[in-house]
This record gives C-alpha cells, sequence and structure tokens, in this order.
C-alpha cells in the first residue's frame, strides 16, 4: 500500500501577486513560493524575475555589484540628474508637494491638537545629504511615518521632504497605491534606495519590523521584534549615508489590535484583518478614528557607516550585529519613555 501524502501547504499570495505570510520578505522570505512544494491561491510569477532588493531582508546583493563608493553596479549618474526644483510638485518618485499641502491642515490637526506630538532630539537629523531614518513601528493603520514627516516639516530648523520605504503590496489595492505614492512612499527595491539616499541625497524612513510590527495586538505593544537580516544596515552602508534611530511612543495606543480575524482574511484577501476600537464595525472611516494618545518622538544620535568598509555589507554576521545594536538602542529607550510616561492621554 502507497505511503499516504502529506498535504502541501498553501502559501499565500496578496492582491499585487507577491507572497504573504512566511515567505513574505518582511518575514524572511524571498518573495516568491516554490513551485515544487507549494500551491497559490493567485496566478504565480512570472518565471523569469529579476530579483528584487528589500530594504529590510536584502538577500539579494552580491560582493561583484558593489563598486569602491558603495554604489549599486551601476555608474555614478549624479552629475546626470537635475538640480532639485523647489517649485516642482511632482517628482520623479511620484511624491506630489501639492498633494500634501492640500491635506496639510489635516495632518497638523492630528499633529498639533489630536496627538500632541513632543518631539526630542530633531536636531539630530541632517539638514542636508542623504539620511536613513529607522523606527519603531505601530498599531493598525499606522500613523507613525505621517506624524515623523510633520515633525521634519514643522520642528526642522530646514524641513526636508521625508520618503518611505514600503512593500509592494500596496500596489494591489486601488486608490492606495496613488495616495501613498503622494505621500512620498517608494517601493523597497535596491536601485530606488541607492539612487534615493546616494545620488540624490535625499532623507528616507524605514520599518524593519515590517508587517510584524504593525500586527502586534495590544498586549506586545512596544516589544521590539526582530528587524529582519539588517537589510536597512546593507542599505546605508552601500550609500554611506548615517543611520538615525527614533523611539516612538504613542502610536500603539492610538489604533491598538484587540485580535486578528484570519476567517475575514482569507475571504477579503487582505494582509491582515485587525479587530480595533473602529475597525471593522465603522468601516473605512476607521481610517481616520484614532484614539487621541499624547505622541513622543525621540531621535537618537545618527549612526555613521562610513567608518565601515563597503565589505562589511556583504557579511552577514557583522550586518546583523549592527542591527541588533540599532535595534537595542531603540529599545531602551522606548522602555525609558515609558517608565517616565505618567499617562498615555496626556503624557
Amino acid at each position: 500500500m502507497a505511503a499516504e501524502r502529506k498535504p502541501r501547504p498553501i502559501r499565500r499570495r496578496g492582491l499585487s501577486g507577491r507572497a504573504l505570510g512566511p515567505e513574505s520578505l518582511l518575514f524572511g522570505g524571498r518573495g516568491e513560493a516554490d513551485p515544487e512544494s507549494a500551491e497559490v491561491e493567485h496566478s504565480p510569477l512570472p518565471a523569469k524575475q529579476t530579483p528584487r532588493f528589500h530594504a529590510y531582508e536584502d538577500e539579494y546583493a552580491s560582493p561583484a555589484e558593489i563598486d569602491d563608493e558603495g554604489a549599486s553596479g551601476h555608474p555614478d549618474l549624479r552629475s546626470l540628474l537635475p538640480p532639485a526644483d523647489k517649485e516642482r510638485n511632482l517628482d520623479d518618485w511620484g511624491r506630489s508637494e501639492h498633494f500634501i499641502s492640500t491635506i496639510e491642515p489635516a495632518l497638523n490637526f492630528y499633529y498639533r491638537y489630536w496627538f500632541r506630538v513632543e518631539t526630542e532630539g530633531i536636531e539630530n537629523i541632517p539638514s542636508e545629504g542623504g539620511a536613513l531614518l529607522v523606527s519603531n513601528h505601530s498599531g493598525a493603520l499606522p500613523p507613525d511615518a505621517p506624524m515623523v514627516m510633520q515633525a521634519i516639516r514643522n520642528e526642522h530648523p530646514s524641513p526636508r521632504p521625508l520618503y518611505m520605504f514600503g512593500e509592494d503590496w500596496f500596489k494591489g489595492y486601488p486608490g492606495v497605491s496613488m495616495l501613498v505614492n503622494k505621500l512620498g512612499l517608494v517601493p523597497a527595491q535596491r536601485d530606488n534606495a541607492q539612487r534615493l539616499l546616494y545620488d540624490e541625497g535625499r532623507l528616507a524612513i524605514v520599518f524593519p519590523e515590517g508587517l510584524k510590527g504593525s500586527r502586534k495586538v495590544y498586549w506586545q505593544r512596544y516589544r521590539l521584534r526582530r528587524f529582519g537580516r539588517g537589510g536597512f544596515v546593507r542599505t546605508a552602508i552601500r550609500a554611506r549615508v548615517p543611520i538615525v534611530p527614533l523611539a516612538l511612543v504613542g502610536g500603539e495606543e492610538a489604533m491598538p489590535i484587540f485580535a486578528h480575524m484570519k476567517t475575514m482574511e482569507k475571504l477579503t484577501g487582505l494582509i491582515y484583518f485587525p479587530l480595533t476600537p473602529a475597525f471593522p464595525h465603522l468601516g473605512l472611516a476607521a481610517s481616520l478614528m484614532y484614539l487621541p494618545a499624547k505622541f513622543k518622538i525621540r531621535f537618537l544620535e545618527p549612526i555613521d557607516t562610513s567608518i565601515y568598509p563597503v565589505e562589511v555589507a556583504d557579511d552577514p554576521a557583522e550586518v546583523q550585529t549592527i542591527a541588533e545594536e540599532i535595534r537595542t538602542r531603540i529599545q531602551l529607550q522606548l522602555d525609558q519613555m515609558l517608565v517616565q510616561r505618567k499617562s498615555v492621554w496626556f503624557g
């Protein structure tokens, strides 16, 4: 009698066709299913697909692709790029200054009156040149990136646009992709990171916890998840830009997650279906119904990555050590801020 075959696991894909679950780049996978050992719910990716860089889990770089300047295998094209035009409303990444200015009254309402954001160490953000901000992630529909963006616009002596590295799954949701692109979301690919940080000298933020951070339920708040494989460290070393860690308190209480509704995840195809004070019973309106938690953002001293030889980016152990040191610094600051906090609502 033939041995009974075990059922093969189903590895899911999001609406954009990218793998979810353990195969997701955010969870340390390669972002694609194994055709010999898994079934997928949506059509598979093309057989020949160029490996994609991921800002959290960069697995695809090889020493041959790194030159002495820390750039990717492409020539230095900075001299060919047009100078920044402050009057231009839409840049090459899709970020729209006109759109941000239009919604700024709403963003400032949340920043000044709803979350009452307090900042420390804003001077640690460079006034010019590329830099990579690294932050803890928090809550369903996390408001952390927009609040950091407004902190720089409102408090920094030399306000600068802030870009955000994000997952490709945003592209699978009609309307969402257009909105986040106009706010400055950039797909987390290696060439994008190199041009944004090294060639253009922009300011960008990354959340190394990724989806694991925004999925945390309430009792797990402010306990940092693993920072992937340290892809953000590789990104900064190759682009020769400083890393600015920051700790943010308040986001976990603004939109707390009490549970995850697995059945609804499967029925809707969403990456997760959380139960929050406003969702799902208030529908799309829940995206604006944050609780008025007091926000505090502490920007820590920059880490100069130029002290590391470019070859360090190809040493997994060294990269992981640096990433863990940064994670520990942020966790210690979070613990300290929580001890000092007397009230979730009043700080």
